[in-house]
């Protein structure tokens, strides 16, 4: 398997009601020897040197900055926002943040596994875009900008897992 690859929602996302409205919703997933819980993934995927840059472009940008602190208080649970995201839902396994514009949701989940008899874990990153209405018809549509950055949205995406992936490996050895 490639270290981040697309995959199929699972059926108890929190991304599901986002993929039934007709809303664009992507999956990732990697899986990693042994257990790892959501709290690490977490904790890994916000703080990886990747994900750090993104927070320093969201601290110019919008004016949102974040630390390694906060990071780990979302994966804690003890916070309801983290940069320029607040927290939708969140369960032992899975987290589903939304942006300040109500626009885009972002979805991480640990989930345990066997793999040949050994204990390993599926780690899930996803996606989802929810149309916006049109000023005159008011019909809902995803916009010229949506279109021009889902190519560079998907190799982010699978870059931001794999770096996760490798900083939780980087953690284990």
């Amino acid at each position: 398997m490639a270290v981040a690859a697309p995959s199929t929602l699972p059926p108890e996302s929190f991304l599901q009601p986002y993929l039934q409205q007709g809303a664009y919703v992507d999956c990732y997933s990697t899986q990693l020897p042994g257990l790892v819980t959501q709290t690490r993934f977490v904790e890994a995927f916000y703080m990886t040197r990747l994900f750090k840059l993104e927070r320093a472009i969201l601290a110019w940008v919008v004016k949102r900055p974040s630390t390694d602190a906060q990071a780990t208080q979302l994966a804690h649970g003890s916070t309801d926002s983290f940069a320029a995201w607040n927290v939708e839902r969140q369960s032992e396994n899975q987290v589903l943040l939304c942006d300040l514009h109500g626009r885009t949701r972002s979805w991480l989940m640990a989930v345990a596994e066997e793999a040949g008899g050994t204990a390993c874990t599926r780690l899930y990153f996803g996606s989802a875009v929810v149309p916006a209405a049109s000023g005159r018809s008011g019909r809902k549509r995803m916009g010229t900008s949506f279109r021009l950055l889902l190519g560079f949205h998907r190799i982010y995406s699978r870059a931001l897992l794999g770096a996760a992936r490798a900083r939780l490996l980087s953690d284990a050895a």
